[in-house]
């Protein structure tokens, strides 16, 4: 019997080639050996303030993304979150039975994304991984390929797991987290030492998957890379170029190593033009297929997968609320 993977991206800012690299390529090869559940995790976008009419965009837009990619409906259940409310139901019961305040305040993401005026951020922003662990939980997830910086809340997933079965008998799977060693973690390209984000103000920083080819490579010939001379792979000393050697090669599917001697005696110059086109190409490719995609058929995946999906909470839930005597 295959083993289940679940995974989800939130439908807010501009998926960039770091969120292609970090997760969703690595979901594409998944599918050959895991039966695979991908959300459009819409309820986590709102944790901050979203536009209505962009959001249905975005949502519309991230499902076109995966499916660009390669995630395939036939093979992987592609959904949307908010339209299974059994998620938001489950959340409610761990906030009650499994998740404690202790865990939360431990999370780094919610220090992150908080800042210093933690006292006026929605209670969904501080509570939101407790709605992850219920997306993880809810389908006897047994792998959960992840990020580097979302793998504490695949240990919150598993820290709830043990306690609700250690209380109410072996209702829930407990998963495992899997990051990607080689290039999980893209960074921002003038800020190498900042993750590279969708939701980054200053759009320089990233190369968006639906970015202008012209303008995408503007982004690259701009890039930070070292005060060195030589082209070298060094991520703690050299991040700026590590981050542009890691790109090109997952992109070009050219190990790191091989790359560092071909570009023996080069100049950053002629580095960055190659990169350029290299992602250029990518670009040019992904988007011809992400344009070959309607909105329709993407609202007859969701449905379809919402369908699939369903089924499976339910008989979940109703376990879960035999459990704690609500049934």
């Amino acid at each position: 019997m295959k083993k289940t993977i679940f995974s989800g991206i939130q439908p807010s800012g501009r998926l960039n080639v770091g969120n292609y690299i970090g997760a969703i390529s690595q979901w594409v090869e998944m599918q050959k050996e895991y039966d695979c559940i991908f959300s459009v995790v819409d309820y986590h976008a709102i944790t901050v303030k979203q536009d209505p009419e962009e959001l249905r965009k975005r949502i519309i837009e991230v499902t076109k993304i995966y499916l660009a990619a390669g995630i395939d409906p036939k093979k992987s259940i592609i959904f949307q979150q908010s339209a299974v409310p059994a998620h938001t139901e489950l959340a409610w019961i761990f906030n009650c039975y499994g998740a404690y305040i202790a865990d939360l305040n431990k999370m780094t993401q919610f220090k992150d994304k908080a800042g210093k005026d933690r006292e006026a951020v929605s209670v969904g922003l501080y509570d939101y991984p407790v709605l992850m662990a219920a997306d993880i939980l809810m389908y006897d997830t047994d792998i959960v390929p992840v990020g580097e910086d979302q793998k504490q809340h695949v240990e919150l997933a598993r820290d709830i797991a043990r306690r609700f079965n250690n209380e109410f008998g072996n209702i829930f799977k407990v998963p495992e987290a899997v990051v990607r060693q080689e290039g999980a973690r893209i960074m921002s390209l003038l800020e190498p030492t900042k993750k590279m984000s969708k939701s980054d103000a200053n759009q320089n920083n990233c190369v968006g998957l639906l970015d202008d080819i012209e303008i995408a490579k503007k982004k690259i010939m701009r890039a930070v890379t070292d005060t060195e001379a030589n082209i070298a792979y060094d991520p703690i000393k050299r991040p700026g170029i590590s981050n542009l050697l890691t790109i090109y090669s997952v992109i070009s599917n050219k190990p790191i190593s091989d790359l560092v001697k071909d570009y023996q005696g080069k100049g950053y110059g002629d580095f960055k033009k190659d990169l350029a086109e290299v992602v250029a190409k990518f670009l040019s490719d992904f988007q011809k297929k992400y344009n070959s995609f309607s909105d329709q058929e993407v609202m007859v995946i969701l449905e379809s997968g919402r369908k699939k999906v369903e089924k499976m909470a339910n008989g979940k839930m109703e376990k879960v609320r035999r459990a704690i005597g609500v049934r």
